[in-house]
């Protein structure tokens, strides 16, 4: 990579404009971090272990669990520590894995909630072909492709993000290495990197989403012909969780990465990157267990045998 300084490490200024309420964000931001392991660790445990959710739904639903825990974890950590510490900083090697890390988990997500629409398409418009299009070999070839196209998302972002020179520049207005931040840090050309925020998120942003909208107006009109009104809500209980959580995860990445760089205002956008990269996720299994009988059915059957162990 061509950097042109000898660049060590970026200090974090992250909250650092709310001095006075650094402990307040600390819990908080502990708090939802705990409720985001627990919430997606007993979503996957139960996944796993209950016969009756061996299904293609919960099979998505448990990478979508690992996912929330693996990006998550790729910032809140340190995020924690620097609420608590004066010297904010992390090494040139440190942001580069972290971003590659955060942006690999992001963009897999993005294309793993398109997968599910798909199954939540097959299973409700065409549910007499679905066992056998949604075979077992099916949902691993698209759970790998979710991963690869994260995987090579990063690869791209991360190599042409730390190609820019930062000419001595190293205060992060951010709380973690992110690309929008990077980007405005390089006293370099970032008009590249800008065309190919856009490019890229045309495939891994825009084009997920506008399939899940395609998705869901052929699965809304589908559950509307249904005659039963227990059917209807039956259908649509098992679509309601997913559509929420993409509308919220789509909405808030989106507008952090597919614009162009002189839109931003890192500040606003910190805001807009706590949304989809620490709340949604602590969300995610609360939305699942709240509309989800077999879910909530699962885990008292599993609380029940841990209690009387």
């Amino acid at each position: 990579m061509a950097n042109e300084t000898d660049l060590t490490e970026f200090f974090i200024l992250g909250f650092s404009n709310l001095q006075e309420l650094q402990l307040l964000l600390f819990s908080v931001f502990l708090i939802t971090y705990i409720c985001t392991l627990v919430g997606n660790i007993s979503i996957i445990t139960i996944a796993c272990l209950d016969p009756r959710l061996h299904t293609p739904m919960y099979f998505f639903l448990g990478n979508l669990s690992l996912l929330d825990i693996c990006y998550t974890t790729t910032n809140i950590p340190q995020m924690l520590v620097h609420l608590l510490e004066e010297k904010k900083t992390i090494t040139y090697v440190g942001c580069i894995i972290q971003l590659y890390f955060f942006v690999f988990f992001v963009g897999t997500e993005c294309i793993l909630l398109a997968a599910m629409a798909y199954d939540r398409f097959l299973a409700i418009c065409h549910p007499l072909h679905y066992t056998a299009i949604m075979k077992k070999a099916r949902c691993l070839q698209l759970a790998g492709a979710c991963w690869a196209g994260g995987f090579l998302n990063s690869a791209v972002h991360t190599y042409f993000t730390f190609w820019l020179p930062f000419c001595g520049a190293n205060q992060l207005n951010y709380f973690f290495c992110d690309i929008p931040p990077l980007l405005k840090l390089s006293c370099g050309d970032t008009y590249l990197n800008e065309v190919i925020l856009l490019v890229v998120g045309v495939f891994i942003g825009w084009t997920p989403f506008v399939c899940i909208i395609l998705s869901y107006i052929y699965i809304i009109s589908t559950i509307l012909k249904i005659h039963s009104t227990q059917g209807r809500l039956k259908a649509f209980s098992t679509c309601a969780s997913h559509l929420t959580i993409a509308l919220l995860y789509y909405g808030s990445a989106i507008l952090t990465y597919v614009r162009p760089i002189s839109t931003y205002s890192l500040d606003k956008d910190r805001l807009i990157s706590v949304l989809y990269s620490i709340v949604t996720p602590m969300l995610n299994p609360l939305i699942y267990t709240l509309r989800n009988k077999d879910i909530k059915n699962a885990l008292k059957v599993f609380l029940g045998k841990v209690y009387l162990k």
